[in-house]
């Protein structure tokens, strides 16, 4: 029975992963804003489910979410950094307010869990951090730009924090999913106020995406439950077919356009 720490576990993908690892017989620790999407499942599964409200944007509040966390069930063993929300606008109609707001959520707050966590799996020396970020890291999309930096960022902090932790038996995983039906662009967005300037491309971007919510999140779910059983588990992992060859895709456009100026490139000796 591993203990599992879930931020975002009210809805989308944290209460997918919520219940599939319920539903194993682990135990979960679930931390939300919201703690009355939750009452059902807590209903359910009395002994082996702890609920905690957090906020993920207030440092002090996480490290004594993740100490609840810890005296729940005794230890931690799996982290999912889920906790996120959308900036939809371009990046010229975004308020300072919006993008410190967004920030705090999506990067500052993976920051805090991790800071938070981290001493007890030291502790215990063993422990996986799943950071999840989008399959478009690194590939920014229009009206999408804030969202993608913020997810681009916890990438690369991913990077350079499994190298850190792995002398004490810490893993950890960017978990890049796709457009799953997760109620983030409608419960959890947060609209510029448009821009006329920019209503031809908007109207591009509404045709091109059309309105296809995507799959249900629990699809996603075994994915996740696999992953966490692999003794040597890959630094990032893309959820989701289509989505893997999106990336593909999106790599092979980058590289060729590197190739293209390569010869600009060479100039610099640096």
């Amino acid at each position: 029975m591993r203990v599992w720490f879930i931020t975002g576990a009210s809805r989308g993908l944290g209460r997918a992963f919520a219940e599939a690892a319920l539903s194993r017989g682990d135990r979960v620790v679930a931390a939300a804003r919201d703690m009355a999407p939750l009452e059902g499942l807590r209903a359910r599964h009395p002994d082996t489910l702890a609920c905690v409200p957090l906020d993920v944007s207030n440092r002090a509040a996480v490290h004594e979410g993740v100490d609840r966390a810890v005296a729940a069930f005794g230890r931690l063993d799996i982290v999912v950094n889920n906790a996120g929300a959308m900036l939809y606008g371009m990046v010229e109609e975004a308020t300072e307010t919006q993008i410190r707001a967004h920030f705090d959520v999506n990067v500052l707050g993976q920051i805090w869990v991790t800071q938070a966590v981290l001493p007890h799996l030291r502790a215990q020396g063993s422990g996986h951090i799943l950071l999840v970020t989008t399959m478009g890291t690194g590939g920014g999309t229009a009206s999408a730009g804030l969202y993608a930096a913020g997810k681009s960022a916890i990438d690369s902090l991913g990077q350079a924090l499994a190298k850190e932790v792995e002398p004490f038996g810490v893993k950890v995983t960017i978990v890049q999913p796709g457009g799953y039906d997760t109620g983030l662009f409608t419960t959890g967005t947060t609209a510029t106020t448009p821009d006329p300037a920019y209503d031809p491309l908007r109207a591009k971007l509404t045709e091109m995406w059309g309105d296809e919510a995507g799959p249900d999140p629990s699809t996603a779910a075994p994915v996740v439950m696999r992953l966490v059983d692999l003794p040597d588990p890959p630094l990032r992992l893309i959820v989701g077919s289509r989505s893997f060859d999106l990336v593909q895709q999106m790599n092979q456009a980058r590289a060729e356009e590197y190739r293209a100026w390569e010869h600009l490139s060479r100039l610099a000796p640096g």
